[in-house]
């Protein structure tokens, strides 16, 4: 599953430490005028403390001339010119624990162990060009996400990032399957390190009275609190819709650590490479992406 989105699709390839990292964008609207520096803006967003700094400069292929979207697919591609992938060499017949290794090599019997291949965060980059994209789209919609909060001090940390999603009308989303709410979990339990989701409230509603929870009108169709996020029977109410992501910790230890080696044996090991501390400064502008281009399947 490569594709994200019906109308408004974007499909990624590329690999962690592969020649590059790109994609494909279907359905974007013909006639628009594109924004790149709001795209690298966005790409800088991403990059920003990265271990692993590479130039991210877009290669547009297609569906774009002087400026202008011709309504075609849109394709690009990111070249990794910063990739070390002999860092990884000791990990080909090894699983780390806690990494998508094992289920990877489960899967398909096969798998790139250079820095993870297709499961590394390094593939968000095709999503935040795309999402930069969505964004243009989808105006006067604004998405702004932000970390919410960190996890404790330590090792490797993790932590939440909150969005909010204004200038949505009410009416979009589609029962009963097509929740507004149930594309966005989806969308966002695909990012690297995604480990919740909640709307509105979220689970600290599972510890309030109905009184307390309920989202009472103002006349003019507004509510006076937005527990909900938004989101009513899974379409937007045309309040603001709010939502938060949690990110586990990252699990590429400093320390040494036991891998599973293809023998079933249990190897100590000291893992390379170039890994974040804390991923969670870097995922808001994911995020905003990821919702863009939920928003943007709905709404083109």
């Amino acid at each position: 599953m490569n594709t994200f989105g019906q109308k408004f699709r974007l499909t990624t390839y590329g690999e962690s430490h592969g020649l590059a990292v790109g994609g494909i964008i279907d359905g974007c609207p013909p006639g628009m005028a594109i924004d790149f520096e709001s795209v690298d803006a966005d790409l800088s967003r991403r990059s920003s403390g990265a271990p692993r700094q590479e130039e991210d400069q877009v290669e547009w292929l297609s569906g774009i001339r002087d400026g202008i979207s011709l309504g075609t697919p849109i394709a690009f591609s990111i070249h990794n010119h910063n990739a070390r992938p002999d860092d990884y060499a000791p990990l080909e017949h090894l699983f780390r624990p806690g990494h998508a290794d094992y289920t990877y090599q489960a899967r398909y019997g096969v798998r790139d162990h250079r820095g993870g291949g297709r499961a590394s965060a390094r593939e968000t980059v095709a999503r935040v060009v795309a999402g930069a994209i969505a964004k243009q789209v989808i105006t006067p919609v604004t998405i702004h996400a932000e970390v919410d909060s960190l996890g404790p001090e330590g090792d490797t940390r993790g932590g939440i990032v909150s969005c909010r999603i204004e200038g949505l009308k009410a009416g979009v989303g589609n029962p009963i399957f097509g929740k507004l709410s149930a594309l966005l979990a989806q969308a966002m339990m695909s990012i690297p390190s995604a480990i919740g989701f909640e709307m509105g409230a979220g689970f600290a509603a599972a510890e309030m009275k109905g009184s307390e929870y309920v989202d009472r009108w103002n006349a003019d169709g507004t509510t006076q609190t937005n527990h909900c996020g938004g989101v009513q029977g899974g379409i937007s109410n045309g309040m603001p819709v709010e939502f938060r992501v949690a990110f586990h910790p990252v699990v590429t230890l400093p320390s040494e650590v036991e891998c599973l080696s293809d023998e079933g044996t249990l190897v100590p090991t000291t893992i390379g490479g170039r890994h974040d501390n804390c991923q969670v400064m870097r995922a808001p502008v994911i995020v905003e992406a990821m919702a863009a281009l939920t928003l943007a399947d709905l709404l083109v």
